[in-house]
């Protein structure tokens, strides 16, 4: 099988395990809202819902993505299938056009704040599938830089967002 032939990443690592997009509520910005809705019209792909996962909601280092939260702590994520498969996960990945797809897909496996990217990859993305000479970011056609304009979009959307950058556990203590 040559490299045009290779089955995909996102497709292998669907074999092997939960792929990103069923493991983690995916958020969408406002940006993501009106890109999704004008290339899927009536279709009810998100909602909002509140987490108690740590990996969620405390950001210490990036107070912008607060504004991600509600005052009830919910977010805006998209819907999951009743099997938790993405709205939008297809047999070989996500059906949706990479300029339509919501930017934190975009984004993974990058790990970042507002103020930029961190050293780390995200840890869940499965490094063992890749072939021999391969890098992860190469494989997805990523590097920091390019994800770079991304990351700015990512908060530049954020922005739209009429939330205060306050932590929803803090918003919980000033609502009792």
């Amino acid at each position: 099988m040559n490299n045009r032939d290779e089955e995909p990443l996102c497709a292998r690592c669907a074999k092997t395990q939960k792929t990103c997009c069923q493991a983690s509520e995916i958020y969408v910005t406002p940006g993501d809202v009106r890109r999704i809705r004008a290339e899927r019209p009536g279709l009810d792909f998100s909602h909002d819902r509140r987490s108690d996962d740590p990996d969620v909601t405390e950001h210490d280092d990036d107070p912008e993505w607060y504004r991600t939260f509600n005052d009830d702590g919910s977010r805006r994520v998209l819907r999951q299938r009743p099997n938790g498969d993405c709205t939008f996960l297809g047999p070989v990945g996500c059906t949706l056009d990479l300029e339509v797809r919501p930017i934190i897909c975009r984004l993974y496996p990058l790990d970042y704040t507002a103020s930029g990217f961190r050293e780390y990859l995200v840890p869940r993305c499965p490094t063992g599938l890749l072939r021999s000479q391969q890098t992860l970011l190469g494989t997805l056609g990523m590097s920091p830089e390019g994800g770079d304009a991304w990351r700015l979009q990512l908060y530049e959307e954020i922005q739209e967002e009429p939330n205060p950058p306050i932590a929803p556990a803090e918003r919980d203590r000033g609502a009792g």
